[in-house]
């Protein structure tokens, strides 16, 4: 397999994803950053930032049999070999123009690296959570792909991948294996929040596994409400918080409110101080979870390791 070197963009396109010291402050401000591009029809799609690690053209891709649909091959890089993924056709866009697209986005999602054929990219964004929607409608008819969507000024719609998902269309979900319950009572709650149902379907696995009751909400401004109105109806009962929560899972990147300003919200308040907060997030590199131990997370799992994230969770339930 030939082995590739990136080969870099223009001086405004090399320099994208060179301010990954300002991007962590970023943390707790419920502000994101997305890199915008396009794959040759008229929508412009967004991935954040944080999960891109660099952006050249398209190198040679080695072709083998056998491979998902979108699925071009793979690529040396560094000394790592990784697959390569032409969003355009994966998600079988009309009017997309032929060929594989003549950028290549290297990302990094639940510690898998892979390449992102794309037809260019534009420019970084800061946005406010709070302008970022989950899809309604016709777009989130693509297959659930679509994972939310941002209205820039002048009503330019940009859709937000769900690479969660679009990973686990093209190269299918881990099993989960035996998974030894916790030694809690049979009443305890664990509440986790995130936005991509994948996500939400192994955590409920694991969940069940480990022998514990859940609820759970799709984005951090809905965790938000539904918390505050458990830990309301708690102290009109007259019972402990911990006994109707033991322990509380987020996501980092959600609609509306990112998992960084939930745990500043919920380590604000009182009601909740006896009860962890654990982020687990795509996001896995070192420098997240310096933005998760910023905001007072007390563990921080990448997704998705089965086994990683029930023996994180097992010692804080079982306490």
């Amino acid at each position: 397999m030939q082995t590739n070197q990136l080969v870099p963009l223009d001086n405004e396109h090399k320099n994208l994803l060179d301010s990954v010291d300002a991007r962590t402050r970023l943390a707790g401000s419920n502000k994101m950053e997305i890199l915008l591009f396009s794959l040759g029809t008229r929508e412009t799609f967004g991935m954040n930032v944080f999960k891109v690690r660099e952006v050249g053209r398209t190198p040679h891709i080695t072709k083998t049999p056998n491979m998902p649909r979108g699925v071009e091959g793979l690529i040396s890089l560094r000394g790592n070999v990784i697959p390569v993924l032409s969003l355009a056709s994966f998600l079988q866009l009309d009017g997309a123009p032929p060929g594989l697209g003549k950028t290549m986005m290297v990302a990094e999602y639940s510690k898998r690296t892979l390449g992102f054929l794309v037809h260019e990219v534009d420019r970084i964004i800061r946005v406010d959570w709070e302008r970022v929607k989950a899809p309604e409608g016709v777009l989130s008819a693509n297959q659930g792909l679509i994972t939310a969507v941002i209205e820039l000024d002048g009503g330019h719609l940009v859709s937000i991948l769900d690479v969660e998902q679009i990973l686990s269309n093209a190269f299918g979900e881990a099993m989960i294996v035996d998974i030894a319950p916790a030694r809690v009572d049979s009443e305890i709650s664990v509440f986790f929040v995130d936005d991509s149902s994948v996500a939400r379907r192994k955590i409920t696995e694991v969940l069940e596994k480990l022998g514990v009751k859940h609820k759970h909400a799709t984005n951090g401004a809905e965790a938000w409400v539904r918390l505050q109105a458990i830990a309301a109806h708690s102290h009109q009962s007259h019972r402990i918080l911990r006994d109707e929560i033991r322990l509380i899972l987020v996501d980092a990147e959600m609609p509306e409110m990112d998992g960084y300003v939930l745990t500043k919200n919920i380590k604000a308040d009182a009601r909740f101080n006896d009860i962890p907060v654990v982020m687990h997030s795509s996001l896995s590199s070192e420098a997240n979870r310096a933005m998760g131990k910023a905001v007072g997370v007390d563990a921080y799992v990448a997704k998705f390791d089965a086994e990683a994230l029930a023996d994180t969770l097992r010692p804080l339930l079982e306490r």
